[in-house]
């Protein structure tokens, strides 16, 4: 490891490229999988490290750090490699915010594990910018385990797209009173097809899937929870239907179209985030 005189003054140098609003973090209360997901899509680099040596910085070092909050030099050794290119340094340095406690400063003892996500600074080897001042995890094998199948899950090949938006929504009511089909197409980053499909038939209760193709497969099913799917729609989803995606429906076939919607919405459940989304 260099000097840390010299590491103090490459991580001053990284924290101009990495400002922090007072406004940007929260105080963690447990991670969801809405707030792994957030964070570890943004990261080209996730690794379970342990820490060597973590210096708090002054506020004149440091002058925006957020009220009660420690900003602190990490350097610590790489455990493992979770995400990332194989010529990764062993030993990383990493700005980090931590929340005071109790009244009392933070502190980050030699030793202690943590899963951080970030990315590795441009001709500075070994140095890391996390994707979030908040952006170090206590580590657990628990949230290591999940955080490695979401990312499996992020490669596939046929990896749920990002949605960036609701396209046109139809519904055509069946052969018998009650009884109706509804298709909500969605946009997405890459092009790829998406549609939310709702099926009601008298005396059952409403059926709803996601296709992934253009064809809609009859086996389809809801997204089971805490997987990319889900996170992609329940935390992207606007809470009602854009007004330009029922343009071509009837006054009855938007009316079904919204109930189909909402019931869609109810059974993802909510986003549920600990912290600010990037």
């Amino acid at each position: 490891m260099r000097p840390l005189s010299l590491v103090i003054a490459a991580a001053t140098a990284l924290a101009v490229t990495q400002p922090v609003d007072s406004q940007t973090i929260t105080p963690p209360a447990g991670v969801t999988y809405a707030d792994l997901a957030d964070l570890a899509l943004a990261a080209p680099l996730v690794a379970h490290v342990r820490v060597e040596r973590a210096r708090a910085l002054s506020e004149r070092e440091m002058p925006n750090v957020p009220a009660g909050y420690r900003r602190f030099l990490v350097e610590a050794e790489v455990v493992s490699l979770i995400r990332g290119p194989a010529a990764v340094a062993q030993q990383i340095r990493y700005l980090a915010d931590v929340p005071n406690e109790g009244g009392r400063a933070a502190r980050i003892r030699r030793r202690t594990e943590f899963l951080v996500l970030g990315a590795p600074v441009p001709n500075r080897p070994g140095e890391i910018r996390l994707v979030a001042p908040d952006a170090q995890l206590p580590y657990d094998a628990a949230t290591a385990d999940r955080l490695r199948a979401l990312l499996r899950e992020s490669m596939a090949p046929n990896a749920a797209p990002r949605i960036t938006g609701i396209g046109r929504a139809f519904s055509v009511p069946g052969s018998l009173p009650g009884e109706s089909e509804t298709q909500i197409f969605l946009q997405t980053a890459d092009g790829r097809p998406i549609s939310l499909n709702v099926l009601r038939r008298p005396g059952e209760s409403p059926r709803w899937s996601v296709a992934l193709s253009e064809i809609v497969d009859d086996a389809a099913a809801p997204p089971e929870p805490e997987t990319l799917l889900w996170y992609r729609l329940a935390c992207t989803l606007p809470p009602a239907l854009p007004r330009q995606s029922l343009q071509e429906a009837s006054a009855d076939e938007a009316r079904t179209i919204t109930a189909d919607y909402r019931l869609i919405k109810e059974r993802l459940g909510p986003c549920a985030r600990n912290r600010r989304p990037l």
